[in-house]
């Protein structure tokens, strides 16, 4: 390195001391950070900006430098010897050289891209354990659900009751509760004529004629209703069938089998009581009572109907039947039947047939 300060001793001692101390001490290429207890000038270069920096903390702007360009030896003498680097009449440039400024400045570019690729590495790294934790727990639960879905085997449902013994009432609960299939003989039958089915062919020769389907029809109508898939996964249950002995002993030979009977119990005279004073909402469809549940709307009360049955002599009538053949379809199902007191409130008797169900179906 070649300078001239003059032809002066004392310019050259000077010189000499001053070496010393900016070699060993005080003059150094740092990263935008002042050293500690500086007393002497110090070369500061930032990212964009390079400064001169004295202890006194005068900065001395060295205009803007595209350090990128000097790591890569493109343009970079051009730039740097635009900057004024002389300070006190030392030029700073000279004495340090252009090549150790570039080897400073890459090694920090270098350290930099290290440090933002060691950073997306990191995230990227966390994301995806995150996802597959997350994967993992959905995956986990999913299964968990699967299995006990799997593992809870559908319920058969058959439940009996005379007219006005509040099995409607009862269905709905049990099908809220449960997701059970209603299903009931007349519903089957008709969508198996609408449906053209075999069965449901036969059925129809019967309807137009004005004749009674004959058991071994409506047994057919039933067990391919209960073959489709809504029946096989959510469970069933039938409302009011088998009605007789012949169709208990029909079902079990076409291997339909219950989880749990359900007959609810009313004495005649309530029975009697309840349907003479039912009356049905030719608009709403809804049922109301005379006695335990009259509408409130005057309008609604005048168009109520009575059904021509819900008499009391044909009440009667039809309670005989039931009674008749009760009895012996019970027996049909002795080892899973329960018996449920009728009379109590819907909330009660909804209470009732849960713990029989589950009595049933734990044993």
């Amino acid at each position: 390195m070649k300078m001239t300060l003059g032809s002066s001793s004392t310019a050259g001692v000077m010189m000499f001391f001053l070496l010393v101390i900016m070699s060993t001490c005080n003059v150094r290429l740092t990263s935008g950070f002042a050293p500690k207890h500086s007393s002497y000038p110090h070369v500061s270069i930032a990212r964009n900006y390079p400064t001169l920096t004295t202890n006194n903390s005068n900065n001395i702007d060295l205009g803007k430098v595209n350090m990128a360009a000097a790591a890569a030896g493109g343009g970079g003498n051009q730039q740097v010897d635009n900057l004024d680097t002389d300070f006190e009449n030392v030029n700073l440039l000279r004495l340090l050289g252009l090549r150790r400024v570039k080897k400073f400045v890459k090694k920090r570019q270098s350290v930099a891209r290290k440090a933002a690729f060691l950073d997306q590495e990191s995230m990227s790294t966390t994301t995806a354990t995150n996802q597959s934790v997350n994967a993992s727990t959905s995956s986990s639960s999913s299964s968990s659900n699967g299995r006990e879905q799997s593992t809870k085997k559908p319920l058969k449902l058959i439940i009996a009751g005379a007219p006005a013994s509040g099995k409607g009432t009862q269905c709905e609960i049990i099908k809220k509760n449960y997701g059970v299939v209603h299903l009931s003989t007349g519903d089957m039958l008709r969508a198996a004529v609408a449906a053209g089915t075999e069965v449901g062919k036969q059925a129809k020769e019967f309807m137009d004629a004005g004749k009674l389907v004959p058991d071994e029809v409506i047994i057919g109508v039933v067990a391919n209703r209960l073959e489709q898939t809504d029946c096989k996964t959510q469970g069933w249950l039938l409302d009011g069938f088998p009605r007789t002995p012949g169709q208990a002993d029909a079902l079990a030979s076409a291997g339909i089998t219950a989880d749990c009977f359900i007959f609810l119990n009313v004495p005649d005279e309530i029975l009697v009581d309840r349907v003479v004073g039912r009356r049905t909402d030719p608009v709403t469809g809804k049922i109301y009572h005379m006695t335990y549940s009259p509408p409130d709307d005057e309008e609604v009360l005048a168009r109520l109907e009575q059904r021509s049955d819900d008499t009391e002599d044909k009440v009667k009538v039809r309670l005989e039947q039931f009674h008749a053949n009760v009895d012996a379809v019970k027996g049909s199902y002795s080892d899973v039947a329960v018996e449920i007191d009728g009379t109590a409130s819907p909330q009660d008797v909804s209470k009732a047939i849960a713990a029989a169900i589950a009595s049933r179906v734990s044993a």
